[in-house]
């Protein structure tokens, strides 16, 4: 029988197979002068931080001169952050420029950030967040405001009550029939108070908002863009607390169920035109019209709110995008509220 084959690591001498011991050595042993030398000494969370950074490792990838620099960068960034005379908010571009030269060395999954975050939370006795919106909130525990504005929400309709300047701005925008991008930052201290019970329509495609608002539909429609983002989740939030309903609409492919299933399952949603009958209708329509087929992609995925629906468009094989929808869904927008 022939012999294996000996892995390479294995034919290299010992002092060769050693190498990694002492790097890695030289890596913690410099994390712990550098909060040795900092305002965090002495401090209980930082042992927890240290030894929770020893058990997760360096990352794959990261050499260790690297990670000796990065280490020293995230002591030095929570040493400021942490500092309990410190009474400036800062934006974390600004922050992460000072420390690494890089306006974007803070970005989220970003090494430095995860340890930044990770540190944060342990000094103040929280759970280390597992989504955007709470990685949010834990910078805004240290005075730190993240990027609030370039994410938005395209949104149409929306008449909330109250005098404050965005409730009228919006009544406004509504009244005149034109679409409005709220940002996170603008939803931070939102006080969207619809009347209790309205029903906000929800859709996939911002092209059903433009055909709303050319319609001058009365709805309030919300416009998804694609996958949900968190700017996206946080106003359905916001007006899930205020005791609103919602109805969804998006498209008929797999992802579109993927996505109509979140929405459903977070919030409880209607459904809107998005049952097995509304697909059969729909592709025979198209079909009727020589309208040609987009083929249907992917592994089946089946839709909570109808067992029916996933079986149709298999067996139709056919995806339909939410413009083969417009005429439908705009005279239910328009339709009295």
């Amino acid at each position: 029988m022939a012999a294996r084959p000996v892995p390479a690591s294995a034919r290299l001498p010992a002092p060769g197979r050693q190498l990694l011991r002492p790097a890695r050595q030289r890596v913690w042993a410099s994390l712990a002068s550098s909060l040795d030398a900092s305002p965090l000494a002495g401090l209980e969370w930082t042992g927890q931080w240290s030894d929770v950074l020893r058990r997760t490792g360096v990352p794959k990838g990261v050499t260790p001169e690297a990670a000796v620099r990065t280490l020293q960068q995230a002591v030095q960034v929570l040493g400021e952050l942490l500092d309990p005379e410190r009474t400036d908010a800062r934006g974390r571009g600004e922050l992460a420029a000072s420390a690494t030269g890089s306006a974007h060395g803070l970005d989220d999954g970003s090494w430095l950030a995860r340890l930044v975050q990770r540190g944060i939370a342990l000094a103040h006795g929280t759970d280390l967040p597992g989504d955007a919106a709470g990685r949010r909130a834990l910078w805004r525990l240290v005075s730190v405001t993240p990027d609030e504005v370039s994410s938005t929400v395209l949104t149409y309709g929306l008449r909330p009550h109250g005098e404050d300047w965005r409730a009228r701005s919006l009544r406004e925008r509504a009244d005149h029939r034109a679409e409005t991008h709220l940002t996170s930052r603008d939803l931070l201290d939102a006080r969207l108070h619809l009347p209790a019970g309205t029903t906000v329509h929800i859709c996939e495609n911002p092209r059903v908002v433009e055909a709303a608002a050319e319609a001058g539909c009365s709805h309030p429609l919300i416009c998804t863009s694609g996958s949900a983002a968190t700017v996206v989740l946080t106003l359905l939030d916001v007006l899930a607390a205020a005791d609103c309903h919602f109805a969804y609409h998006g498209d008929f492919d797999w992802p579109g169920i993927a996505l109509a299933n979140r929405i459903v399952r977070r919030y409880g949603t209607r459904p809107w035109r998005m049952g097995a009958d509304d697909y059969e209708h729909l592709a025979t329509r198209n079909q009727a019209g020589g309208i040609p087929q987009l083929p249907l992609a992917g592994q089946p995925i089946s839709a909570i709110w109808d067992a029916g629906l996933a079986p149709a468009m298999t067996a139709l094989g056919v995806a339909l995008h939410e413009e083969a929808t417009f005429d439908l869904l705009v005279d239910d927008l328009s339709g009295a509220p």
